[in-house]
């Protein structure tokens, strides 16, 4: 049977450019994904209900960094002129899952006299996607 696991372990891999390898973003505190999936209306006349067929998936999700001034992927990411490689792992002690693929990325600072400087980082699709559950 399965365990949960405590979102502590989770961990980002990303390239700083698309051709590079990805390696651990340091200071990642929170990632989201969004693989919603667009859906299309097919009702016909004489249906007991409204239906649908699906269609793709819309990938995006969003990373929050803690800035730190020995690394700097997310700024060198978004500058990328090629889609950057990314690894959404669940947790360090589940490493054989995880959500993969190419990235275009949209980063913003914040800082905040309440708070540490950081970083938000969105990003959509640059090629297929894969999530690797088991």
């Amino acid at each position: 049977m399965g365990q949960p696991y405590h979102a502590k372990d989770a961990i980002v891999y990303l390239a700083p450019n698309g051709s590079d390898e990805a390696s651990e973003l340091l200071g990642c505190s929170e990632w989201t994904l969004d693989m919603s999936t667009d859906t299309v209306e097919v009702t016909s006349f004489g249906d007991a209900n409204k239906t649908y067929v699906q269609g793709l998936p819309d990938i995006s999700g969003s990373l929050t960094v803690f800035w730190r001034d020995d690394e700097n992927k997310l700024f060198l990411a978004q500058a990328s002129t090629q889609p950057v490689k990314c690894y959404l792992y669940f947790s360090r002690n589940a490493t054989g899952r995880y959500a993969y693929g190419k990235a275009w990325l949209s980063t913003s600072l914040n800082s905040a006299v309440s708070g540490a400087v950081s970083l938000s980082a969105n990003f959509v699709a640059g090629g297929s996607w894969v999530v690797k559950t088991a």
